[in-house]
């Protein structure tokens, strides 16, 4: 077990909580958040209501909050406080985190009685990345009006398929045959009922692959879809990038500013994407979908650049990869709409987990399966369907490796400085020697794009609106 001592700089327990734990006789040690601390004694802590009133709800993080067991144990279709709300009660203690004290929040509380079996609990100070360490006793304590109970589900036993995906079509017939009423047919073609291609993404893929195809061609194909090319010339035209002189036309994007590979990714990614509508639900901390699709393909846009020139994949593929990292997100919800919300309630009392732990307890299989197998059903390249495919395996070096373990050093990125969604995690020195980058040149291209978040922002708007 590894705990990280606090050096001078580090920020201290607000002094709300500090009062608060003195005057309940609990004592405390402060504690620098760590990935390696033990997962069985780190507590979450999570506010949930009902029009009957809060609960707070306390667990290891060892474990999924599981909502159905909740609601059998409690009688109560309990979901995570509107954020806003929360936001509130913790500005008004200035706290940045929920810490795992019952007499913070008045309310009720439950909590999972396995956490007692921990000699020592983490709990949130109420400060960003300071813990603090509780001995059993005190904490038991702290639990005296608390009711014990068991709603957890041990994240050891469910096991998302990450690395066979021979059997991903076998699983996503099996989920879809679980949870739709479409169980008579055989072909999961067949089963899932995916919108065509759109007529421009079927000539945009039919260029990426002609080593004929000139500007004249692309500018023809994104002319032909109204919306495409506006989106096109609004993005040349963004101070993003800070292009020369008025954009007047396709053409014009094209040669003096966005350039032909970077156009014809952009376009496909944009024509896959609007295949499937956003879907009205999402989980309430969840980055929008198109927002964090910007994000990721400029972070991989520049990280491609930082490889060494001879080890370099295809730069317009990789950026295709950022934009459609999270397709699978869409397909969930186009496939399993009425199972959708459970994810996203699921999504928000487990804060603590990778989404796909929550997918794989609820519904059998991951967005990262069924955004690979349609992908392959489409015909895209081998390197997309590879990218969405093992993008959360950093140790993945199969195959067109390079295309996954840019997606992953790029979320894991992104989310180190609180974009996306799920929990921060490391990032392990042999992917960045796989991929040829220092970590400092990494965490450089992170501040560069970051730079200009508010000019991102505003074009991942422009895409965010519904279809």
């Amino acid at each position: 077990m590894t705990e990280v001592a606090l050096d001078t700089a580090t920020p201290h327990a607000p002094s709300v909580i500090r009062l608060l734990l003195e005057k309940l006789h609990v004592a405390f040690e402060e504690v620098a958040e760590h990935p390696e601390l033990p997962a069985a004694s780190r507590v979450q802590a999570i506010l949930l209501d009902d029009e009957i009133g809060a609960l707070l709800v306390l667990f290891p993080q060892s474990k999924l909050l599981d909502l159905n067991r909740l609601e059998e144990l409690t009688g109560r279709k309990l979901k995570a406080v509107p954020l806003p709300r929360l936001k509130q009660m913790l500005d008004k203690h200035q706290l940045k985190a929920l810490p795992a004290i019952p007499a913070l929040t008045s309310s009720p509380c439950l909590y999972e009685g396995k956490l007692l079996e921990a000699e020592h609990l983490y709990i949130q100070s109420g400060e960003a990345g300071l813990l603090l360490k509780v001995r059993r006793d005190d904490f038991k304590r702290m639990l005296a009006k608390a009711s014990a109970g068991t709603f957890g589900q041990p994240v050891r036993d469910i096991r998302p398929n990450l690395d066979r995906p021979d059997d991903d079509p076998k699983e996503i017939t099996l989920a879809v045959q679980a949870f739709t009423a479409r169980r008579i047919q055989k072909r999961l073609e067949e089963t899932i009922e995916i919108p065509p291609l759109a007529d421009t993404a079927q000539k945009i893929i039919k260029l990426r692959v002609d080593p004929n195809a000139s500007i004249d061609d692309i500018t023809g194909v994104v002319e032909t879809d109204p919306a495409l090319a506006a989106q096109v010339v609004s993005w040349a035209a963004s101070p993003y990038y800070a292009s020369p002189g008025k954009i007047r036309s396709v053409e014009d994007a094209i040669v003096r500013v966005l350039g032909f590979d970077l156009v014809i990714n952009l376009a496909l990614g944009l024509a896959l994407g609007k295949t499937l509508s956003l879907p009205k639900d999402h989980p309430q901390q969840a980055t929008p979908y198109w927002q964090q699709s910007i994000y990721t393909a400029a972070i991989i846009e520049g990280l491609t650049r930082a490889m060494p020139r001879a080890e370099r994949p295809e730069a317009g593929l990789t950026y295709l990869a950022g934009l459609l990292h999270n397709f699978g997100y869409l397909l969930l919800a186009h496939v399993f709409p009425p199972h959708f919300s459970l994810i996203c309630r699921h999504l928000e009392v487990n804060p603590h987990l990778c989404h796909t732990y929550v997918e794989q307890h609820l519904l059998g299989i991951s967005r990262e399966q069924i955004g690979a197998w349609l992908m392959k059903l489409w015909d895209m390249p081998e390197e997309l369907s590879t990218a969405l495919r093992f993008q959360h395996d950093p140790a993945y070096d199969g195959e067109y490796s390079a295309y996954p373990n840019l997606v992953c050093l790029a979320t894991r990125l992104l989310r180190s400085r609180g974009i996306g969604s799920g929990p921060q995690e490391q990032i392990p020195d042999e992917l960045l020697e796989r991929l040829g980058i220092t970590r400092d040149k990494a965490e450089e291209v992170v501040n560069k794009v970051l730079e200009a978040e508010a000019l991102l922002r505003d074009l991942a708007s422009q895409l965010n609106a519904p279809h």
